[in-house]
């Protein structure tokens, strides 16, 4: 590994992102937009959008990440660009860790501008800090790229890509309890539930809006740390040159 090169490749990635408009305002307009939503949907039940509403500050990040790192990544495949930047002296462990700190960057001002908007705007009411919620937005958002860029390694085209969120990460954000709480679904989902990355993620989440933390919660967030780490590892040993 080099510290060089992860900053030149995390420099590098900044640079396009800044030039493609239609991304940035995938991250910065579609949370804000989609919160407001469920702002109007939930009108006459205040209550009900407290509890979707807040989570989902912090989820919000996490999807955008994992559907725009996905994309990003098969990207460099299909264009060679990976091929050739893989043919420097640079180890595929840096080339994933450059874009992750890229990604960092931008998911700290998407979850600043969704939790401005949501705290601010929408008045969602939360027990814990803001500033605490916006920071687990970012953890989150960590969790997502990892997952984006481990899964894009086993796409061909950026539709296999985006299918990838339906396939996999809804699935978990259903089952983390988001509309119905764990306890209340069938064993056997709950089971599954348990192995899921996201459902700690939402734990979370839920217990920092709610000011209760405890050793679950420290707990939650050991379980994502070390799910981000081993969704790194596992994208770096299947990273390909190039899409065939």
């Amino acid at each position: 590994m080099s510290g060089r090169a992860t900053l030149a490749t995390t420099v590098r990635v900044l640079r396009q992102l800044r030039r493609d408009r239609r991304t940035l305002a995938l991250v910065f307009v579609v949370a804000p937009a989609l919160l407001a939503l469920f702002k109007a949907i939930f009108a006459d039940q205040p209550q009900t959008f407290d509890r979707v509403g807040r989570p989902m500050i912090g989820l919000f990040p996490l999807i955008m990440m994992f559907l725009i790192t996905s994309i990003a990544m098969l990207r460099e495949r299909t264009s060679g660009t990976l091929e050739r930047l893989l043919s420097l002296p640079l180890a595929k462990l840096d080339l994933l860790l450059g874009y992750a700190l890229a990604f960092t960057v931008l998911a700290a001002l998407q979850g600043a501008v969704t939790g401005a908007v949501g705290f601010g705007l929408l008045g969602v009411h939360a027990r814990g800090a803001a500033g605490a919620v916006v920071l687990l937005a970012i953890v989150n958002a960590l969790l997502g790229l990892a997952l984006g860029l481990f899964l894009s390694a086993f796409a061909t085209s950026e539709f296999q890509a985006v299918q990838f969120m339906p396939a996999v990460l809804m699935p978990q954000v259903l089952l983390a309890g988001l509309f119905v709480p764990r306890g209340r679904m069938p064993h056997a989902l709950e089971v599954v539930s348990d192995a899921l990355p996201v459902t700690y993620a939402y734990d979370a989440l839920v217990k920092i809006t709610a000011d209760e933390v405890d050793r679950w919660f420290w707990l939650d967030l050991l379980v994502v740390a070390g799910s981000i780490a081993l969704a790194l590892l596992l994208g770096a040993a299947t990273l390909r040159r190039r899409t065939d």
